[in-house]
């Protein structure tokens, strides 16, 4: 099993990803008249920006990139850190407030989501030499207050109005469903980051820890892609 993760971890997340990406692309007419539009838009990006991210695999002394061995390049994480610390965050903070009905809902994000794009980076200039080797749980746990900040807030608003009655018949909800789960999962496992500490083709690492976190991130993965992929194929356009 170990080996297995090791081998194929990529390549599963890969698949789950792009799967949820090639189902928004055909399903796009159905959704280009509401917000979900935005979110096919989204789940394209992530699959084009983890392709990028995948660079460090070969970083190695007999592969491709083994020349960015000792560049502040030799890591991803850097890279991780704008495309979905940053701007995962940022998307989502737009998308709730396209969706959501209540103002003063739209009026908190907005200002929460303004106040982390300006936070990190005053965070990342203060820590640069960081910024390219580690990533910095700080951000991730003030995304994921901003993330289920915007998902309480839609849950809400479903609970307050008719659409409790029909609320799975909703995109919304699946995207919400699974992104509140998902970062609850996440988050904690940035708090024990020093134990996925390596050096490019040195095979010293605690592999018991990083066995333990391909797992819980492929699990989580895999269960929010094909959430949506299932939400793009079941439900119905809504008026937004």
């Amino acid at each position: 099993m170990e080996e297995f993760l090791k081998e194929n971890y990529h390549i599963l997340t890969t698949i789950t990803e792009s799967l949820a990406a090639v189902t928004g692309l055909l399903l796009y007419n159905k959704y280009r008249l509401t917000a979900a539009k935005y979110f096919i838009y989204f789940l394209i990006y992530l699959t084009i920006c983890d392709f990028i991210s995948s660079y460090s695999m070969y970083v190695h002394p007999d592969k491709l990139f083994g020349f960015l061995i000792g560049t502040i390049f030799e890591k991803n994480h850097w890279w991780s850190t704008l495309y979905w610390q940053i701007g995962a965050i940022l998307f989502f903070s737009f998308y709730y407030r396209k969706i959501l009905k209540t103002k003063r809902f739209r009026v908190i994000i907005k200002l929460f989501s303004y106040g982390y794009f300006f936070f990190s980076i005053i965070y990342i200039i203060l820590n640069w030499n960081a910024f390219f080797y580690k990533f910095f749980p700080i951000l991730n746990v003030f995304g994921a207050a901003i993330i289920l900040l915007c998902t309480v807030f839609y849950f809400i608003e479903i609970l307050q109005s008719d659409k409790v009655l029909t609320f799975y018949k909703s995109i919304n909800f699946y995207i919400s469903f699974a992104i509140f789960i998902w970062w609850l999962i996440i988050t904690p496992i940035d708090f024990y980051d020093v134990y996925f500490a390596y050096d490019s083709g040195s095979p010293n690492r605690d592999w018991d820890f990083v066995f333990l976190q391909l797992e819980i991130f492929l699990f989580a993965n895999i269960f929010m892609y094909l959430t949506y992929t299932f939400a793009l194929i079941w439900c119905k356009p809504e008026n937004d």
